[in-house]
């Protein structure tokens, strides 16, 4: 069982930064060995990719509505993984969630569907 738990500050003007981090429980011994994404979803819309980072080569993948603006990276020694998000809008209002999906597939997933575990999410809210 993987136990994975977000934080971060949640209130930013537009045009600032913010950080969040996911940390997944000691029961994630092979975390390194996990695909890991963070995805997002506002008040009445459907959740929705924002990016992800492979096991392994630490290839990363992000939605075009953020590339240029978030960064994903992992600290595996500490579980641990970021979203580093600049130039925020009201747009990237949402909660915001980490998840891991255990495949170990070559191919970086953009489908929930194949991430098996989840955090509780965060909220995100960027003030105009």
């Amino acid at each position: 069982q993987v136990q994975l738990v977000e934080s971060g500050v949640g209130l930013v003007q537009a045009g600032g930064s913010l950080r969040l981090f996911c940390v997944a429980s000691e029961g994630a011994r092979t975390f390194s060995s996990y695909t890991m994404g963070w995805f997002r979803q506002a008040p009445g819309k459907e959740r929705e990719f924002v990016a992800a980072i492979r096991w392994g080569n630490g290839r990363t993948a992000y939605a075009d509505s953020v590339k240029g603006r978030f960064t994903i990276s992992r600290e595996n020694a500490k579980n641990t993984l970021y979203l580093h998000m600049n130039s925020l809008n009201p747009e990237d209002t949402a909660a915001y969630y980490c998840a891991a999906d255990l495949r170990r597939s070559l191919a970086i997933s953009w489908e929930s569907n194949n991430y098996a575990y989840w955090g509780q999410g965060t909220q995100v809210t960027v003030s105009s």
